[in-house]
């Protein structure tokens, strides 16, 4: 009992004492995990999301994190053209530990854009999200020392859990301001501040050790000009820190067209990389057809981890929707 007991605890303290937020390598593409600011923040009537991510994929489903979001405009034919209001949903789950462990969120947020300057080409944005977070320890799934024989591991230990789940609850508070700007209709900039965790919600499944989390702070920016004949250059970066870790993430791709000139929705193909430094390379492409763009990465570690992970970081998709309607033509915004 105190040995099952005794490994429970440490596996918990080592899980949480050191982790941080899950991560996607696409934080450009999952804008509501990167800054409720971006909430409605974007050409079209609304945006659908999706991302999935599976990490160190030589370890057994070590860590697998997706989510889907969508957002939309609230008084458009009300507010000023050069103002924005939006409002999104998220879900948002992570597993880890071939499922031993899951996190599942469910997040509401809103944000105000206000135009600056008279075209509205300079805009400053507040966003705010609630969340509600379901963690899970499926007891089944985990494995002790004392179990394993010639045969394999033989079950989990029946002493203390009896294929019980152990199940927390927690609400959450983020927040996030962007400014973003554009000196023509072909070009765009922004730079933002977010933080999660304001609250520092309890973590604790027993009457054992409590757990705060952590804030987390990101500091992003980016942006993309044309170039060249008809092309386009995309690039951003973010400063993330979280409980004592941190990561930068920086790097860009090119878009070329490769439909006709003056198509309304051209068909573009993207290629690319960006660097977690001193961690990853991560090469990109992209496909935007109509009004979808579709990327997908793959983390190759570069870093003392590569031995463990054989230089294979993990694989990542994204999906964004945004519905356009014909002819329509708004303030330029962020792109991914």
């Amino acid at each position: 009992m105190r040995k099952v007991a005794f490994l429970l605890c440490t596996f918990i303290c080592i899980k949480w004492s050191f982790a941080q937020d899950p991560h996607f390598s696409q934080f450009y593409a999952s804008p509501l995990t990167l800054n409720p600011a971006f909430t409605g923040k974007f050409e079209g009537a609304f945006r659908v999301a999706g991302n999935y991510r599976n990490q160190w994929p030589t370890i057994n489903r070590a860590y697998q994190t997706s989510t889907v979001s969508a957002d939309f405009h609230l008084l458009p034919n009300v507010l000023s053209y050069r103002d924005t209001w939006g409002v999104g949903v998220m879900g948002f789950t992570d597993k880890s530990s071939a499922g031993a462990l899951n996190f599942n969120y469910f997040s509401v947020s809103t944000a105000f854009h206000k135009g600056l300057d008279e075209d509205g080409y300079h805009q400053l944005g507040l966003g705010f999200q609630a969340t509600y977070a379901n963690m899970i320890i499926n007891t089944s799934q985990l494995k002790f020392e004392d179990q394993l024989t010639s045969n394999g591991f033989t079950g989990v230990t029946q002493e203390m859990f009896n294929g019980m789940s152990l199940k927390k609850n927690y609400m959450d508070v983020n927040a996030g301001v962007l400014y973003t700007a554009s000196t023509t209709d072909k070009n765009n900039f922004y730079a933002g501040v977010s933080m999660y965790h304001i609250t520092r919600p309890k973590q604790q499944f027993t009457t054992g050790p409590l757990y705060l989390l952590d804030p987390r702070i990101t500091v992003h920016g980016g942006g993309y000009v044309p170039f060249g004949f008809n092309n386009t250059f995309h690039f951003s970066g973010l400063y993330s820190s979280q409980g004592g870790a941190s990561e930068t993430v920086i790097g860009g791709s090119v878009q070329f067209p490769v439909s006709e000139e003056g198509v309304e929705k051209p068909t573009s193909f993207y290629a690319g990389a960006w660097m977690r430094l001193k961690d990853a390379l991560i090469p990109y492409i992209g496909l935007e057809y109509s009004d979808f763009r579709l990327g997908v990465t793959y983390d190759i570690n570069v870093s003392s981890l590569k031995t463990a992970s054989q230089s294979r970081g993990g694989i990542e998709i994204s999906l964004i929707y945004i519905n356009r309607p014909s002819g329509s033509k708004g303030i330029p915004c962020p792109k991914f």
